[in-house]
């Protein structure tokens, strides 16, 4: 096949891989099926089939399943303890103090026990909290975004940061378990105190007899392993994506400046970011230009449900509309993205 055809073809599977999730509901429902359909289609086109890329594609979503499976089962074994520890915090700390220190927490530790189990935490949480709706969506979103920050600093924290250490595992950049962490830790962990500060804001104001939100019910055996199973499913999905359009991304996204890299990722808060990093990271691609995309993708993704996987799951839960979200989420997006762009751009060489 030629390099014309090759090109075409990558370029209709990214096209389909972007725009069909946002626009078929059955796309949206069955997208870890989806997703792992356009990456054998990526791989087929591009010609890149080999031993080594199905056993990469087998083993890499090995260690984030676990993590999923393993704490989700161990969080719904202490769940009945969390009243106890959330009025000890209160009592010590008062509300605000208890909510920046267990926002800050989920997004840190994120990274270790996963953003989909810390937004399973943070749906128990709000729902013990009994404060009034408005003030819970946005407790809800500013700590969605920190764990969507925070998750990303590890490889076993969400599908994203899985991706991105396995694209560049090899020459040049060597990508280990601390990658992320040396990479844009130094941008993550001052935003996911931005985020715990503005989520605990106002908390002395919201009490309410009733509460606003309320989780939906607890998890059943089956229902951890079913996430797990997605999870492994999707990640596996997106490696295959990710080798199909290497070429693609090595022909066109590494030539854009990173100005236009990093704005352009804003299309991340209606697509998933994992999918998305899949697409476009290369490991020809500078330092300066992934933590520019990285930054891009996490920012944007709190900025609507769709964005990235805390936020599905959260609003899942909580039972949080599209409209509510947005409304608190895309200010704050906003102006995040505009100051990370402009400290990004005098600092990172």
């Amino acid at each position: 096949m030629s390099d014309y055809l090759i090109i075409a073809g990558l370029a209709i599977v990214m096209g389909l891989t972007l725009t069909l999730p946002f626009s078929v509901k059955r796309v949206e429902d069955d997208l870890e099926a989806f997703l792992f359909v356009m990456g054998m289609a990526a791989v087929s086109i591009a010609g890149l089939w080999s031993l080594r890329l199905v056993h990469e594609a087998m083993r890499e979503p090995l260690a984030i399943t676990a993590a999923v499976a393993a704490v989700g089962w161990l969080f719904r074994e202490v769940r009945g303890h969390l009243r106890g520890w959330m009025g000890f915090l209160t009592r010590k700390l008062g509300l605000k103090g208890a909510i920046f220190t267990l926002v800050t927490l989920l997004g840190l530790g994120s990274s270790v026990f996963t953003a989909i189990v810390a937004a399973i935490m943070l749906a128990e949480i709000v729902t013990i909290l009994k404060l009034n709706r408005s003030f819970e969506i946005r407790l809800t979103v500013y700590a969605c975004y920190a764990i969507g920050l925070g998750a990303a600093l590890t490889p076993i924290g969400e599908p994203l940061s899985t991706i991105v250490v396995a694209k560049l595992k090899g020459p040049p950049h060597d990508a280990n378990f601390f990658y992320l962490l040396k990479q844009i830790g130094l941008w993550v962990v001052p935003g996911v105190l931005l985020c715990a500060g503005m989520a605990a804001r106002g908390a002395q104001y919201a009490a309410s007899d009733q509460g606003g939100l309320k989780e939906d019910a607890q998890d059943s055996n089956l229902d951890i392993l079913k996430r797990a199973g997605k999870v492994y499913l999707f990640v596996m999905a997106l490696i295959f994506l990710g080798a199909g359009l290497t070429p693609l991304a090595e022909r066109f996204i590494t030539r854009l400046p990173v100005w236009a890299l990093y704005w352009a990722n804003s299309v991340s808060a209606i697509l998933d970011n994992a999918t998305l990093a899949a697409a476009e990271i290369a490991p020809v691609m500078t330092d300066r230009q992934i933590t520019f995309i990285l930054m891009g993708l996490l920012v944007s993704g709190g900025m609507l449900i769709p964005g990235n996987i805390p936020n599905i799951v959260s609003a899942s839960k909580l039972g949080i509309r599209s409209k509510e979200w947005a409304r608190a989420a895309l200010p704050f997006g906003g102006a995040l993205m505009l100051a990370y762009f402009v400290l990004m751009t005098l600092l990172v060489k």
